[in-house]
């Protein structure tokens, strides 16, 4: 049982309203009652009605009309004040940056994507500036009430600068202090991150079982996190950087113009349409010789297409022989698939799982993210929650 000292100790009663915070926290969205927090904190009811006073004058709970009981006086309940601290989220992406807030129990309050014009720093950042004020407006929140910033990056970012050190689908990026001028604007704390780890965390939170955990963000791109008991391992800075893996094969160099790696080249989501429309060359029949994006290529294969699932099955085999090896070293627990290819289905994942069965001593089981293309900015949501809280309840 925790410890009590008498109410008028500072550190004592801060500590108090901590608990009786996180305790709300782990609650919400659902309104609890004193009776039921004196339970979950192991403290005593005046200690946690005092705890209760402290944080609803300091605008962190707020209180709910009492509901009518059968027997007794109605029992006054207690939430989050999820606008106490907000938070904003966002993806930065070489063509599309997506801005979303949310509130302090995690509820999204706002989420907005726009394109960006030209794939170079300055109009991306053009970009982020206007997602993230059109989103702030939505919620109806001004710049100086948000409390935590995460932004995900493509590129390898600097743990604990949060300086992107190489980012070859942005021209320039590189060049831009991304977190300073977020924090100039913002006045708050602000994370910059690589956002294929951002999409890493999002999945280890809905994987609690995976003690390791490889998760792929795969779209025209492809970036992986490792997760591991929770925490994610970056290596010496540059783990999880797949679409550089050369597949088998392959003699070329590492990149191409735009900075794309090997695999990327191989079976991005722009490759499998050009490896699609390959394979219809031959059939002048084939609805592949018209497709214009990966995902109506899946479609097909699901249909019974013939040539579709030829090219699925050599994606897939692709993909297993590139992860293989990192299979081996790491043995995963689980992958898990997020980005616009986690909305391929079945016809994907199965091909991948026959291939890895192949490649690996014991196939970890392998999974498409329900968030699919919002796994990052889930992630960067998170991160900043993450942030709100740890000042929250050292300070509360």
């Amino acid at each position: 049982m925790q410890e009590e000292r008498p109410p008028g100790t500072p550190v004592l009663r801060r500590m108090n309203r901590a608990a009786v915070l996180d305790a709300v926290r782990r609650q919400a969205p659902e309104p609890v009652r004193v009776a039921e927090l004196a339970r979950l904190t192991e403290l005593t009811r005046p200690t946690v009605a005092q705890a209760v006073e402290d944080l609803l004058a300091a605008g962190w709970l707020r209180q709910h009309a009492p509901q009518p009981a059968a027997v007794g006086r109605p029992a006054t309940r207690f939430s989050l004040n999820g606008r106490a601290a907000p938070v904003l989220g966002l993806d930065v992406g070489p063509h599309t940056v997506a801005a979303a807030v949310a509130d302090l129990a995690g509820e999204r309050l706002a989420e907005v994507r726009r394109p960006v014009g030209h794939g170079d720093a300055r109009h991306l950042l053009q970009a982020v500036d206007e997602a993230a004020q059109e989103a702030l407006a939505t919620a109806g929140l001004a710049t100086d009430q948000v409390k935590a910033v995460t932004a995900a990056t493509p590129g390898i970012v600097e743990a604990g600068t949060g300086r992107v050190l190489f980012a070859p689908s942005v021209p320039g990026w590189s060049e831009i202090d991304l977190a300073g001028r977020l924090r100039d604007r913002f006045r708050c704390a602000v994370t910059v991150e690589n956002d294929a780890d951002l999409a890493a965390l999002a999945a280890a939170r809905r994987h609690t079982d995976a003690g390791t955990l490889l998760a792929v963000q795969w779209g025209e791109r492809l970036g992986a996190g490792v997760v591991i008991d929770g925490r994610l391992h970056r290596g010496a800075g540059q783990a999880g950087e797949i679409g550089f893996i050369r597949p088998f094969g392959q003699t070329d160099g590492g990149g191409d113009g735009d900075g794309r790696g090997p695999l990327e080249r191989a079976i991005g989501a722009e490759a499998i349409v050009g490896l699609a429309r390959r394979h219809a060359a031959g059939n002048p029949g084939s609805g592949l010789a018209e497709v214009t994006d990966a995902a109506a290529v899946f479609t097909a294969a699901a249909a019974g297409d013939v040539l579709a699932a030829e090219v699925v099955d050599r994606v897939a085999a692709v993909f297993a022989e590139a992860v293989a090896p990192a299979v081996l070293v790491l043995s995963p627990h689980a992958i898990v698939i997020g980005g616009g290819i986690a909305r391929a289905g079945t016809v994907l994942l199965g091909a991948i799982v026959r291939h890895l069965e192949g490649l690996t001593l014991t196939a970890p089981r392998v999974e498409l993210s329900e968030l699919a293309e919002g796994t990052v900015l889930t992630g960067a949501i998170q991160m900043a929650l993450d942030e709100v809280w740890r000042h929250a309840l050292a300070t509360c």
